[in-house]
């Protein structure tokens, strides 16, 4: 086997060259990162979240820095399905790696509407159910913290989208097994997880929280062992392929996350910090695989 073989991998109908994605959010449309990298090295690319009607995203400040990450309350600002259709499908249809969609809503029906729309792309083979995002006020996260709504959403979607379906869940739950395996049953093809933490950050001096919205997502390494935990246990629970994802900075963080359990992983934060490094996080797998004497990556995951 040939070394770009032993890289592939696979979630349901999706083939990719090598498990290294990049998360939603972090990435832009890629497009806006082609000047440092090559989207042919990668694996995928999740674009921003796609939501059915315009949104302009939650008022500033909505950023902020805290030790070993970040946190973010931006609110799933985008210009809406159409607009993604019409303006951004055209950019990103001939790109040489897999397209993947983020999609959000306020209600399940919004959802079912984006996955439709989304559904008529041609290039695009999965989507990625975003139910578990803490930094909007209406839907988002509450889908994704209980086993019955996230049953609910995800099979209203299912029964509209007939291509790979890929579901994002949140860490903000007491026990996130039922709530993949909710997501599992009602017919999703693969986890990705996790979502940010829910955190806020204060200016002492200030008196004031950092961000408008009070609370926010984090994200960074400093929540890579909640990640990393989360994998762990829902890799032992369900059968569907999972897409780690959390403090990712480095290749040995990446290949952690395949050792206990994921299939693929999603660079996040780190592409803000250094916006080549999914594409060397990539190169720096195939060098472990070679180091290793593995015939395949897949031969490590999930072992711990």
């Amino acid at each position: 086997m040939n070394n770009a073989k032993k890289l592939e991998v696979q979630i349901k109908d999706m083939s990719m060259r090598n498990p290294v994605m990049t998360a939603s959010g972090t990435f832009g449309y890629g497009y806006d990162y082609e000047d440092f990298l090559s989207l042919e090295n990668l694996g995928a690319i999740v674009v921003k979240a796609t939501t059915l009607n315009k949104r302009e995203g939650n008022p500033y400040p909505r950023m902020a820095e805290t030790p070993s990450g970040m946190l973010n309350a931006v609110g799933l600002q985008n210009n809406g399905v159409e607009y993604f259709c019409n303006k951004i499908y055209p950019k990103l249809k001939d790109k040489k790696t897999n397209v993947i969609v983020n999609v959000s809503g306020s209600t399940i029906e919004e959802y079912v509407e984006v996955a439709k729309y989304i559904n008529t792309l041609p290039n695009i083979p999965a989507i990625e159910l975003n139910i578990s995002c803490p930094n909007v006020k209406e839907g988002g996260m509450a889908f994704g913290t209980d086993p019955s709504m996230t049953q609910r959403v995800v099979s209203q979607v299912r029964k509209a989208y007939n291509k790979t379906l890929i579901v994002k869940l949140s860490p903000n739950v007491t026990n996130i097994v039922e709530i993949a395996q909710a997501a599992e049953n009602a017919g999703a093809d693969s986890l990705s997880l996790i979502n940010t933490l829910l955190g806020m950050a204060v200016d002492s001096e200030k008196k004031t929280a950092l961000l408008s919205t009070i609370t926010g997502g984090l994200s960074g390494p400093a929540i890579k062992p909640v990640a990393l935990r989360c994998v762990w246990q829902v890799a032992k629970q369900t059968k569907l392929p999972i897409i780690g994802i959390g403090g990712i900075m480095n290749t040995q963080d990446a290949i952690e996350f395949i050792l206990v359990g994921a299939t693929a992983v999603q660079v996040g934060t780190a592409n803000f910090i250094h916006p080549s490094i999914s594409e060397e996080i990539a190169k720096g797998i195939a060098e472990y695989v070679d180091r290793h004497n593995l015939n395949h990556i897949t031969d490590i995951r999930g072992i711990i």
